[in-house]
């Protein structure tokens, strides 16, 4: 079990992703597109970087959805490699099975 705390601070991180999503949109296209002029990526720059540090979506990390570890996390179950293996063998996850060859 993750503790209580970064697993609240990984909630509020997804938080301002998700507030700050469409302005940093803009912005990186701004930045990325040919027909910007020099001042406009400038100022696409500095408000980028005057954006909080965990408005940017790589701060966020993926976490089992039940009881918040960080490593080995499985994207297709939302879970970690230990508690896939746990509600797979208790038959929880319909269409997988253990493995034998």
């Amino acid at each position: 079990m993750a503790k209580k705390s970064k697993i609240a601070r990984n909630e509020r991180r997804k938080a301002v992703v998700e507030r700050y999503a469409v302005r940093r949109a803009e912005l990186k296209e701004i930045l990325r597109g040919p027909g910007a002029s020099e001042a406009e990526r400038r100022s696409a720059r500095e408000e980028l970087a005057r954006q909080p540090r965990d408005a940017s979506p790589t701060r966020v990390r993926n976490r089992d959805s039940v009881d918040g570890r960080p490593r080995g996390h499985l994207r297709k179950f939302g879970l970690s490699r230990v508690r896939v293996r746990e509600q797979a063998h208790a038959g929880f996850l319909p269409g997988v099975r253990k493995s034998s060859w």
